[in-house]
């Protein structure tokens, strides 16, 4: 039997539906296209900006015969690193999910998103939308081939940016914080206002009532419950402009030192720049105790009273060593009493022997482990004192000499300055960006590319932290010389200046402390 041989298959091509958003696309369709725009920053040289970005998408998009406008969502002068403040930008990624867009257009990556996480988030959420983002600047698609792909390489790349610009941000709080500049935020901050933006902290005369009667009212024997009662009782108001008080708000403004006139600096830190979350600082970052900052509202001794009470009251009093640890930083020798024998910091304690009360510094690690652990000797703090007084005496009997030594550290930091700027390390990262981004379209190895972004990328951050640094030691050298160029005779007591300026370490030995001062100069002082 034959078998009959088969026709040839009759083959109908299905093409491909067109579609953006929930919509299928018809000729007669037109795509309902929207703009993010975004600024930055809100000051005022950037407004003209923020404007031009938005008329221009309003005028590109109703250009188009084939696009119908939806909108133009704007946040003007609010942060990119990440989404959660950015309103415009929400209510945009709310009306495409509602089916009201059906594509974005953006100026770039680095207004769109600089956190790598979020970049992605939405720019996934969107794809399953079948809704593209058009970045202009980089000329990518995110419905196009390989358009993730390079999304995240760009967007690691303004991530990088972000962080390196939180870096340098932190690196300027630590030189204000160095030089004793008290940064409050006073519009919440009970007793106290500032005049004017960096101005110095003012009292509110009938809030600072309020503090003194918080305080008063503990020493005579009220809880801090009973305290906030009595307060919303009276119709008065917290540093919010609220009526309601909670025992934690009293429990704050008592241990607040500010109230004394003393200023506790980086009381917290930033723990991911990305995030924006800050961690409370146990002694992770370095900490600044500015004593005499401002005009106090409570007297130290009331303050010190207070404190002594909330301990005896407290039945979870942390010991005394933790306490101690916790206000380590009010004073200048703190970390620069070196022991001679274990290596191990001295720490201030105050010693009471046979009745005889003095502050005395030991190494942590005899009191910590007694004499087997370290038998170095204790030092009174007034030994200390005098011997700061002694070495930067030795130093003024030839002043030339030390502004010479501060001059020539100057000039070999101002040496040792890159001969590359910042805007030229701009210029060559935009051009290897494109490079990058043009291998990857082409389906090209580009890790090498990418190193040498990284390796700039990385220049750049130690250019900007050289830059700061500079800068720093430019203000200390002039404070320094202005310092030393005032004081016509030798110095007659003691005070912190003198250690912040001039003393490195003091290591103390069994029969002498010797200071080594940040001219390079070391000074023995036989005890």
């Amino acid at each position: 039997m034959t078998v009959p041989r088969p026709t040839s298959p009759n083959v109908t091509v299905i093409p491909v539906r067109k579609t953006f958003g929930n919509r299928e696309l018809t000729q007669e369709t037109k795509i309902r296209v929207a703009a993010y725009c975004r600024v930055s920053t809100d000051r005022e040289e950037q407004e003209s900006s923020y404007e031009v970005q938005v008329q221009h998408y309003t005028d590109f998009i109703k250009g188009n015969p084939k696009w119908e406008y939806a909108g133009i969502y704007a946040d003007d002068g609010l942060s990119a690193t990440n989404t959660k403040k950015r309103e415009a930008f929400n209510r945009m990624i709310d009306d495409c999910m509602d089916g009201k867009i059906d594509m974005i257009i953006t100026k770039s990556i680095s207004r769109f998103a600089r956190n790598t996480i979020d970049c992605l988030k939405y720019v996934r959420q969107l794809k399953e939308k079948h809704i593209p983002i058009v970045f202009e600047k980089e000329n990518i698609n995110t419905m196009e081939s390989r358009g993730e792909i390079m999304i995240t390489i760009m967007a690691s790349l303004a991530q990088q940016e972000s962080e390196s610009l939180s870096k340098n941000v932190s690196l300027g709080v630590q030189f204000r914080y160095q030089n004793g500049q008290v940064m409050v935020n006073h519009n919440r901050f009970l007793g106290y206002t500032r005049l004017e933006k960096n101005g110095p902290l003012v009292i509110v005369p009938e809030q600072a009532e309020t503090v003194r009667r918080i305080y008063r009212e503990y020493l005579e024997g009220k809880s801090t419950r009973k305290i906030a009662q009595g307060l919303e009782g009276d119709g008065i108001r917290n540093g919010a402009g609220r009526t309601k008080w909670h025992d934690t708000n009293i429990a704050q403004i008592l241990s607040n030192e500010k109230y004394m006139g003393d200023a506790l600096l980086q009381k917290t830190y930033t723990l991911d720049p990305l995030e924006k979350l800050r961690k409370k600082n146990n002694g992770e970052v370095t900490q600044y105790y500015v004593e005499n900052s401002h005009e106090p509202i409570i007297s130290r001794e009331v303050f010190t009273r207070v404190q002594q009470e909330k301990a005896r009251r407290s039945a979870m009093a942390a010991s005394s060593v933790e306490r101690r640890k916790q206000y380590s930083s009010k004073y200048a020798l703190s970390g620069i009493v070196v022991c001679g024998q274990c290596g191990q910091n001295y720490r201030r304690i105050k010693w009471n022997n046979r009745g005889c009360r003095s502050v005395v510094w030991r190494c942590e690690h005899r009191l910590n482990d007694g004499q087997d652990g370290c038998s170095s000797r204790t030092v009174n703090e007034d030994d200390l004192k005098n011997a700061v007084v002694y070495a930067v005496n030795r130093l003024l009997l030839d002043k030339d000499a030390v502004m010479n030594a501060f001059r020539t550290s100057l000039d070999e930091c101002l040496s040792t300055q890159s001969d590359i700027s910042v805007s030229e390390i701009d210029l060559q990262l935009e051009q290897l960006q494109k490079e990058l981004i043009s291998k990857a379209l082409s389906n090209e190895d580009f890790a090498e590319l990418n190193s040498q972004i990284l390796d700039l990328k990385e220049r750049k951050q130690k250019i900007l932290s050289d830059g700061v640094r500079l800068k720093q030691l430019k203000e200390r050298t002039k404070k320094i010389m202005g310092f030393i160029e005032s004081r016509p005779d030798l110095i007659t007591e003691y005070n912190d200046t003198l250690v912040r300026y001039f003393v490195e370490k003091i290591h103390v030995y069994e029969d002498r402390l010797s200071v080594e001062l940040k001219t390079g100069d070391s000074v023995d002082i036989m005890l």
